[in-house]
Formats: C-alpha cells, structure tokens, sequence
C-alpha cells in the first residue's frame, strides 16, 4: 500500500511498505515497522473511527493512511466520522478532514478524499495554471498550461493487486510499440491509422507540437499497455458538436497488448485515466469522448464507469457517440480503491 505523504517526493513517488494489524475491532497501521496509527474501529453509520494512537512526527500521513485503508477496501463506504482530541491543521485545510457537528468529531467524506491530488500526481503540478483566454484556429479558449514530461499519475488497484499508471509518450522510446498496436487489426478496425513507422513518427510529432493535446502511455506494474490521447475539448473537433467548457478534456484510448484487454482491466485504467485528468486541473468539469457509434462494447465499457451517451452524431470519417462523464457523478459514484 502507497504513499509517503509526511516527506513530498523530490523525484518520483516512493511508495513505502504499509502493514496492517486488524482484530478485536483495531486496526494497526505500520510503515518500515514504526507504528503509525492505531484506531478503534467502532460499527456504526457513519463507521466511527476513534484514534488511539498517533506517529507524532507523522500524524497528518497517519490519518491519510488510515482513511485510504478503510476506503480503499470498502467502494461502498462513503465517509468516516473521526474522533479525535484535536484536528491536525493540515488535514482540515486539504480537505482530507471536516469539522463535524459535535466537538471532536470530524468527517472524512470519499467523494473529497478521491479529489486530493496527492499522492496520485506525484510530481505533476496540481495548482490551476493562470488563466488567459487566447484565440487560435478560430477559437477562443485559455492558454494551456505547459505539457508534462514523465509519469504523471500512479495508483495502486487493490481489486487488480497491480499499479496502474501513466507516463507522457517519448517517441524514440515508444515509436515502435505505438507502430505495432496500430497495426493490429482489431485497433486498426477502429482507429484507421495503421502504416508505416514514418507515418507513425509524424503523427506522433504532430500532436508533441499541438499544445491541446497530451499523448500517454499506459501501464500495469509498469508494464506499457495502452496509449491514450487526452485533448482539451474546447480546441477541438469535437467542440461544435456539444456545448463544450473551457476546461472539458477528451480521450481517444487504445490497449495495444492482448494480455490486458476485459472488462476488470478497462474498468482500471479507465477510471484511473479520468481520475488523473480531473485532478490536473481542478477547473475541470466534464470528460467526453466519442467513439465510434457502432463500438459498442467500449460505449459498455464507459457506460459502467458511469459515462452517459448523450447522443450520435456525424464526424465527416465516423459516425460517433458523444459520452459524457461530469465530475460530481465521478467522484459520488466514486469506484477507485
């Protein structure tokens, strides 16, 4: 289990050993061996958490660590009523922590807890860049934010016992992986971009230029599985075909390796892919996408990560279904763990 909160990462995220220690209605959390937290866990709606012990030099990574664990092996547990002597500073201002009605209790709500951007973003900025509108190709929009290089997002899938993350595409490293996925007939039946490695290194170059879109590799245990586009939609095509806000992203998602294709693995780094992009910009408020209209086994695939179809509609190369997924139902129906 994850995440050295108490110590920011200076390079990538490092992901200390976590143990737990549960019976007689305790759980015991330990890192590198050193207690971190003890709590009595008391059934009742919501579940009270009473602390017993705390790290004193670690208490705000204590109580992080905790409110993951119990959330991350509960999907349908929605908030924690904390009692506690005092509130760490800290965890009130991050949003991780409430203040309760009663004194000493405080409230850890899962639909706030998902939106914190760490650890999930590692390194990435997680502030909104400044906003200045621009107009370019006609259409007006803000200016976006420098691209990330890197891995921008990690999280540990406890259903799958994997990590899941996300790096940005570097075309020497990738060029040839991405040339042979797109050549696979099944991707080629519904991205209509097989070809050459040439034609392939000016695609991918195109979009490295093109300030709205942001190319990445997907993995398992950091393994490369799947390449994904995500685009700023109000720069894009799909801009006049629904009501598009200056922050909505698009994807386009591709799984390149046989071996990670189903529905448990879609149903991973699908949410994990719109898990990262609304925590890059917290101004975001939509993911759309629009996949071919006869694609129905994605548009299942979305529609149980609980993307909408709000209708189809004619690019001049396909006709498309627009899915839609609002950020309030994401992170309501919130199903990472």
């Amino acid at each position: 289990m994850p995440f050295d909160v108490a110590s920011p990462p200076k390079a990538l995220p490092r992901w200390p050993n976590l143990s737990a220690d549960e019976g007689d209605r305790r759980l015991t959390l330990s890192l590198d061996g050193r207690l971190l937290i003890q709590v009595l866990l008391v059934p009742a709606q919501p579940l009270e958490v009473h602390l017993e012990q705390l790290c004193p030099e670690r208490g705000p990574q204590g109580l992080w660590a905790a409110c993951y664990w119990l959330l991350s092996r509960d999907p349908a547990l929605q908030r924690l009523a904390w009692h506690l002597p005092q509130a760490l500073a800290p965890s009130l201002a991050s949003g991780l922590l409430l203040a309760g009605e009663q004194p000493g209790v405080y409230l850890c709500e899962r639909t706030l807890f998902w939106q914190l951007p760490q650890p999930w973003l590692g390194q990435s900025p997680s502030g909104a860049y400044p906003q200045q509108m621009q107009i370019s190709n006609g259409k007006r929009h803000p200016r976006r934010a420098p691209k990330p290089r890197g891995e921008v997002y990690r999280r540990f899938d406890a259903r799958l016992g994997a990590w899941v993350s996300l790096r940005t595409l570097e075309i020497e490293q990738d060029l040839a992986r991405f040339n042979r996925w797109q050549n696979n007939p099944r991707v080629s039946q519904f991205w209509q971009e097989d070809g050459s490695l040439e034609k392939h290194r000016e695609y991918l170059s195109t979009l490295e230029a093109d300030p709205h879109t942001l190319t990445l590799i997907g993995c398992f245990d950091d393994e490369p599985f799947a390449y994904f586009e995500a685009y700023w939609a109000k720069e894009d095509r799909i801009a006049p075909f629904y009501p598009a806000d200056d922050y909505d992203r698009g994807i386009h998602m591709l799984v390149g390796e046989e071996g990670h294709r189903g529905a448990h693995k879609v149903a991973s780094w699908l949410s994990a892919l719109v898990h990262y992009l609304f925590l890059d910009d917290p101004r975001t408020q939509r993911v759309v996408a629009e996949p071919r209209a006869d694609n129905g086994k994605m548009i299942g695939y979305m529609q149980d990560q609980c993307f909408h179809c709000e209708k189809e509609f004619d690019f001049p190369h396909k006709r498309a279904a627009l899915m839609i997924l609002g950020r309030e139902r994401f992170f309501d129906r919130c199903k990472l763990v």
